[in-house]
């Protein structure tokens, strides 16, 4: 009876995790649709699709996700005093050529039978993908590879990312500020400060990964591999009047 009822155990935690799994794909793609989607809203759609969950359990997959509402909203909270806050500086300005401006973002990756996280670091200008890192946890070390991989290929004037643990960390800011360059942040709840990046991410993720469901780590590091190649250097964007981001960025 013990190993009927271990097995039994086993079962329960394998389809709970593919559950939470089958959430999570759900609540990442209506996410790029309505970033402003808070867990209430995000609640209600997955019940509208017949899926029965609760506040808690949306609430708790979408802080693993990295995920909250961005919407314009009065500043009501108040900021973390273990980082220094930087403020925005692109509000107004006219970008006119590559390595004016980068920007920096992470997102959620879901896969087969588990997920991973990916950073993206671009040129605001040309759009082209600087660099680019997997990881399956939210810790600092990725972005830093992406970041010396990029500062390996060229310098920008400003340095635009949000407010994210990763991103305000002293061994991030430092070696931006080492550097000699600018740092900005967005504003919390700011849905446009950096959009060209989350306009990126919804290329990616339709163009590519949910197209390809990938069921290994190799598998989605070969596909990004790929499609950051196209995205670079054979996709025609039409905000660039249909030139790919390399002919803007090596012009």
């Amino acid at each position: 009876m013990l190993g009927l009822h271990r097995s039994t155990y086993y079962y329960e935690l394998a389809t709970e995790s593919e559950f939470n799994l089958q959430l999570m794909r759900l609540l990442d793609e209506q996410y790029l649709k309505t970033p402003f989607y808070g867990w209430p809203r995000m609640t209600a759609h997955l019940r509208r699709q017949g899926y029965a969950v609760n506040h808690k359990r949306v609430q708790r997959l979408m802080k693993k996700m990295g995920l909250q509402a961005i919407y314009p909203k009065p500043k009501t909270s108040i900021a973390n005093q273990a980082h220094k806050v930087y403020p925005y500086l692109l509000r107004g300005m006219l970008i006119k050529h590559p390595n004016e401006v980068w920007c920096a973002d992470i997102t959620y990756i879901p896969m087969r039978h588990g997920f991973m996280y990916l950073v993206a670091i671009m040129d605001w200008f040309s759009r082209f993908v600087l660099a680019w890192q997997l990881s399956n946890t939210l810790d600092s070390r990725f972005c830093l590879e992406a970041l010396g991989q990029a500062l390996f290929l060229g310098r920008p004037d400003i340095f635009n990312t949000d407010q994210g643990a990763q991103f305000t960390a002293l061994e991030f800011t430092g070696r931006l500020e080492s550097a000699g360059i600018r740092i900005s942040m967005d504003g919390r709840g700011r849905t446009f400060d950096n959009i060209f990046i989350e306009r990126l991410w919804r290329s990616v993720k339709y163009e590519e990964v949910y197209l390809k469901d990938y069921a290994s780590v190799a598998q989605l590091e070969a596909g990004l591999e790929d499609y950051f190649r196209l995205y670079n250097y054979n996709r025609p964007h039409q905000s660039l009047e249909y030139r790919t981001p390399a002919e803007i960025h090596f012009a």
